[in-house]
């Protein structure tokens, strides 16, 4: 048991959002400076995040893998790659060209018609046909003079839906008020990928350091090393407020030493304890 454990270890990968407006060679500069395992690529405006070649150059330069790829289905990459379908399929042909494990999409939005509301059949028709882990993420109600706006369907929490594959966002998360030591518990295999950040219940996406919010990171990343879960992981920290490139380094380092104390397995630690 403790072998097992000791040998147990979940690659720490950056996203490219994590340095977000620069671009993703930048971001896999970074992550070679501070020690990162790999990158999750948000798509973008940025050509090179849309291409398998130039992508396929920056792993052979960086000589990281790419083990996520987010499809540009945010509201400011809206008029990346065309329809609502278009971006999770070109999404999957890039997955697989760069050898990428899974694709994370958000839930739609409800004013996006029929894809929207055959979201959760389309997904899984994708993940039938492709074999591809399309990982649907958690979002957040938007609260309006004290009202939550219904913006997502069929729901920005994906833990009671039937989505296969799910992404947890530590951020997205404390704004919902949601516990994510339970959530990562009670979404078991299906959790696939998780973006590691902290955040307050404040309306703000702020994606801050680990440490810096009101979440249970430290909790939820040891519950997933107990169980030796075999999902990826993306450092998706908002450095946009850094001063310069050395404090983004910082931040990108102080959460890359908390991902692995967390995830790491201790020989003298008792799992049962925790």
């Amino acid at each position: 048991m403790e072998d097992q454990k000791s040998s147990y270890k979940v690659p720490v990968t950056l996203s490219s959002a994590s340095v977000y407006p620069l671009s993703v060679h930048d971001a896999f500069a970074m992550a070679k400076d501070v020690g990162y395992d790999g990158i999750e690529v948000l798509v973008t405006g940025n050509a090179a995040s849309q291409s398998a070649s130039a992508l396929k150059g920056l792993m052979d330069k960086y000589q990281l893998p790419i083990l996520a790829i987010h499809a540009p289905t945010l509201l400011l990459t809206q008029q990346v790659w065309g329809s609502a379908w278009a971006k999770i399929e070109r999404s999957v042909i890039l997955a697989q060209a760069v050898g990428a494990s899974v694709v994370v999409a958000h839930p739609p939005f409800r004013w996006q018609g029929a894809y929207a509301e055959n979201f959760g059949e389309g997904v899984q028709r994708l993940i039938d046909t492709t074999g591809m882990k399309i990982a649907v993420e958690n979002m957040y109600p938007w609260r309006a003079r004290g009202r939550e706006a219904k913006m997502y369907l069929p729901h920005w929490n994906p833990v009671p839906q039937h989505y296969q594959h799910v992404t947890w966002d530590f951020s997205h998360a404390a704004i919902a008020n949601m516990d994510s030591r339970q959530a990562v518990e009670d979404l078991g295999q299906r959790l696939a990928h998780v973006h590691l950040c902290d955040g307050l219940d404040n309306g703000k996406d702020e994606h801050l350091v680990p440490g810096l919010g009101t979440q249970r990171v430290a909790e939820s990343l040891q519950y997933l090393r107990d169980v030796a879960w075999e999902g990826t992981l993306a450092v998706e920290v908002s450095t946009r407020k850094a001063k310069n490139a050395g404090q983004k380094e910082e931040w990108l380092g102080k959460t890359l030493e908390f991902a692995r104390e967390h995830l790491s397995a201790s020989n003298d630690r008792n799992p049962m304890k925790q």
